[in-house]
């Protein structure tokens, strides 16, 4: 478990799969708040007010889990001062919401079962399930899709140890696609995130795109968010166009 501190009102906790699986975590503990769940979030506090200071008690707050990968969740504890700032980033899914069954939710009702790895993957494969669904609401009905904020396009995020992997990739690139992407560098790795859209090029060209980038690089999941949160809190280093540009240096 890695904490970080963002600012005074904000932490970052990366939890692996070796974390859930250590600490015999299931998604219906974690959805639910078991007595497991409180001692990991008990932990996570206790190690953020050792580390930084970052004192929480009597202050609201705010978690928001994030995938940043196959094997890792972000979750991000953020004091809220306001009632009224917890309305403002909820609202927009406050309607229509029955387009997600909870049928295919019902983790009160599943047996029990033994802890085992498969438990782990449950937590971390459930935000390729809704991101499923968020997909299938795309192709259904687009304009309903953009009303509820999500995205109308094809992405992928890959991450690259090196700029110059990413300057020597874009000369070829930039030559058949005209797609959206961006360049972020993220302050924990180091690391540069190449965000690649499919915009209005063809899928032969984007999956061509993808399989280049898949040969000098990590592939890792993007799904509805990432692109506010690396937005929000990576350094931004070109946005909408970067492989064009990068390949004009």
């Amino acid at each position: 478990m890695k904490i970080e501190k963002i600012n005074e009102n904000q932490i970052r906790c990366t939890l692996s799969r070796e974390d859930l699986i250590s600490r015999h975590i299931k998604l219906s503990e974690l959805a639910y708040g078991s007595t497991k769940a409180r001692e990991l979030f008990r932990e996570l506090m206790e190690q953020a007010a050792y580390q930084y200071g970052f004192e929480a008690e009597d202050i609201p707050l705010m978690i928001e889990a994030i995938p940043l990968s196959s094997e890792s969740i972000v979750l991000l504890v953020t004091k809220v001062e306001s009632p009224d700032e917890l309305d403002t980033r909820f609202s927009r899914f406050s309607e229509d919401d029955d387009d997600y069954d909870d049928d295919d939710m019902n983790i009160a009702d599943a047996p029990a079962k033994p802890f085992n790895e498969a438990a782990a993957d449950d937590i971390l494969n459930i935000f390729n399930s809704l991101l499923a669904k968020a997909q299938e609401a795309i192709a259904t009905s687009p304009e309903k899709a953009a009303k509820k904020g999500l995205p109308v396009d094809i992405t992928k995020m890959f991450v690259f140890d090196s700029l110059d992997d990413v300057l020597k990739l874009s000369t070829v690139l930039a030559t058949f696609y005209n797609g959206k992407n961006s360049l972020y560098k993220s302050p924990f790795d180091n690391k540069y995130y190449l965000v690649v859209s499919k915009s209005n090029d063809t899928a032969e060209v984007y999956n061509k795109v993808c399989n280049i980038l898949a040969e000098y690089s990590d592939q890792q999941n993007f799904v509805v968010g990432t692109d506010a949160y690396m937005s929000e809190h990576y350094e931004t280093m070109l946005k909408g166009d970067a492989i064009q540009k990068l390949a004009l240096i």
